[in-house]
């Protein structure tokens, strides 16, 4: 049986293509880990990588569109454009016989497999650049992956039905292209047009017999016919030997198709690589007097903020959010010289306010929550809004201060979550991290200031899964204001088994007016001036007979307010109001806090933001840092 062949150029392709399409699948399956209502991925969570992710999904994604660029270019300059045509001829083909028809089937495939590439670029780069890079765009990009799989199944069984093994073998069996036509000479054309029309008025005087002869025998080549009919040449010395070659009309240079579209595919590549690095997204941070100062109070109506454009982007694949997971951010930032304003608002459809609530039942009391034991709620926590600032001049996150897979330390404790986790490469580099609570220390103008950092030890309760292992993510040394209302368990939180309130109501009617109007419907957002929260002023320690006066069915705060916030943990205050659909966040820091867990603010800091609708750690995101330019 003969050996079928494939052109060195579509092989080597062909296989570019498969190595940059298996590294942009596994890396991505491992990114979609991240998103909400897919952690069933982590089943295939020995084959997916660890190390490195975001990095090499980036990589691909600029080898694929090299690809496609090569393959159009060396498509059209090698002349191998029928082998992708889908016209009249060939659709006729699907009702003819089994091979006409898994011939005109894999044109259709591979027409459907172009239309997935494109896609897949064209959604790819628009999240990565922060086009509209909303929960549509990642829907269509993430249904557009599985057709990859689909489209190489179908493509290896067409291929073995048009010819068996040989067919399929044929990628592995390189030739050369075939010759290029003959170009079109047009004299030659019409001499043979004239001769021919001159040839029966040649011969007039001919008799019958000779008029019944052949003008050519079965085995003259046509080549031969052209040369009897050309005048014979007169004996002499020049006919039976020539001066020189014979010099051949219409010579045509071609240059090599692969090597015009490898050139071709790499300054496209290039240029991908080009607008990446010169179009850094960045915040002017304005220089202002001190007495243009805002007012943190979350009006967004203070004279300095209406005359800045804000910087807007969205960001997305968090959890809520009307089940979209999106939320457009705008940022506004000054600063006076000493210290740093900055105004945040972003799209949030409910004012959540209920951090892990308390209700009585007739066994005692237990914790609302949906996830909370393995350090993943994502229904009875308050909204969140959090910062990040670094030094690491590096557009991606992944794989620098965050680390995906459910094990990505081999010495650490697995994540409950089956997350990643949030820590940085080295000792000695810090990420600074901004974290807003609308419950826990929020209302009292305070703003978490926390870090990543190399990753710390476990403790004894975190390798025993009984408080989830948070990697390099820390406070900032110091205390807070705020606590649960509860203590964890030494054995672990069991949603079955009661739990003792650390502080009860001393006017629980005053406490319950407090909290608004109150519904259990997490989707439902709390009253304006609502309070889901209590202090030392307006509780007591718990004692059994306090409990006894509580009737089944109350529903208390999970929030305890006492003490003040104290060192580095002290080092940004703010405030923040909820109206129509928007958080509105004001935030003052020093510029240089000169502590070693915080990032100075100054020209060429990058910064990331995040928003949490009702949910403890599955925030939005957006995939290119913001760098700072500070005036």
């Amino acid at each position: 049986m003969r050996q079928r062949k494939t052109d060195y150029g579509t092989i080597v392709l062909h296989w570019v293509l498969v190595g940059a399409i298996c590294v942009a699948f596994v890396t991505g399956l491992r990114i979609a880990t991240e998103a909400p209502g897919r952690a069933w991925i982590n089943l295939f969570d020995l084959v997916l990588p660890r190390a490195n992710v975001w990095v090499p999904h980036m990589q691909a994604a600029v080898v694929l569109v090299g690809v496609t660029i090569a393959y159009i270019v060396y498509v059209i300059k090698s002349g191998l454009t029928r082998r992708i045509q889908l016209d009249k001829i060939r659709l006729r083909g699907l009702m003819g016989r089994k091979q006409a028809k898994l011939g005109t089937f894999s044109i259709m495939l591979t027409w459907g497999f172009f239309l997935t590439m494109l896609t897949l670029i064209v959604t790819g780069g628009m999240m990565f650049f922060g086009l509209s890079a909303g929960y549509d765009v990642a829907a269509v990009h993430w249904w557009a992956t599985w057709m990859v799989p689909a489209f190489v199944s179908l493509h290896v069984l067409n291929h073995y039905g048009i010819g068996g093994t040989s067919q399929l073998f044929r990628v592995f069996r390189p030739t050369g292209l075939p010759p290029p036509p003959p170009r079109l000479d047009a004299v030659e054309l019409l001499t043979m047009l004239v001769e021919k029309s001159s040839t029966p008025s040649l011969e007039p005087h001919s008799d019958s017999k000779a008029a019944l002869q052949p003008s050519q025998l079965p085995h003259e080549s046509v080549r031969e016919r052209r040369d009897t009919r050309r005048p014979a040449a007169h004996p002499g010395p020049a006919a039976a030997a020539p001066r020189g070659p014979v010099k051949r009309r219409n010579v045509t240079l071609q240059s090599n198709p692969f090597v015009v579209a490898a050139a071709i595919a790499i300054t496209g590549a290039s240029a991908v690589v080009a607008t990446d690095y010169l179009s850094v997204d960045h915040l002017e941070v304005r220089r202002i007097s001190s007495a243009e100062a805002p007012i943190l109070d979350g009006d967004t109506s203070d004279p300095v903020w209406r005359g800045i454009q804000p910087f807007s982007l969205m960001t997305n694949e968090g959890d809520n959010f009307d089940g979209k997971g999106e939320s457009r951010i705008d940022i506004r930032a000054v600063h006076d010289g000493t210290w740093a304003y900055f105004l945040f608002t972003w799209e949030d459809p409910t004012r959540s306010l209920k951090q892990l609530p308390l209700i009585k039942k007739i066994d005692g009391w237990h914790v609302l929550h949906d996830g909370f034991e393995k350090g993943d709620e994502h229904s009875f926590n308050e909204d969140k809004f959090s910062v990040l600032f670094t030094t690491l001049d590096v557009h991606l996150a992944g794989d620098r201060t965050f680390h995906a897979s459910p094990h990505p330390i081999p010495t650490a404790p697995a994540t409950m979550t089956g997350r990643g986790l949030h820590y940085t490469p080295a000792e000695g580099i810090y990420a600074d991290v901004w974290q807003w609570k609308a419950t826990s220390g929020g209302p009292t103008g305070w703003m978490d200031d926390d870090h990543f950092g190399p990753p710390q030890e476990p403790t004894p309760e975190q390798v025993r899964n009984i408080v989830p292992y948070r990697g390099g993510f820390a406070p900032d040394p110091g205390t807070a204001n705020y606590s649960n209302n509860f203590a964890m368990p030494a054995d672990g939180f069991d949603d079955k088994r009661p739990i003792t309130p650390l502080r009860l109501p001393k006017d629980l009617a005053a406490t319950t007016a407090a909290m608004g109007q109150i519904t259990l419907d997490p989707n439902i957002g709390e009253s304006d001036g609502a309070r889901w929260f209590m202090t030392d002023a307006d509780s007591v320690p718990y004692t059994p007979e306090q409990d006894r006066l509580i009737p089944v069915g109350t529903v208390l705060p999970g929030v305890i307010i006492a003490g003040d916030y104290t060192g580095d943990r002290a080092d940004i205050r703010c405030a923040a109001r909820w109206a129509s659909g928007h958080w509105a966040l004001e935030v003052a820091r020093r510029l240089d806090t000169h502590s070693k867990y915080d990032v100075p603010l100054k020209t060429g800091v990058f910064m990331r933001v995040s928003a949490f609708d009702h949910t403890q750690i599955r925030h939005t995101r957006h995939v290119r840092p913001i760098r700072l330019e500070v005036e």
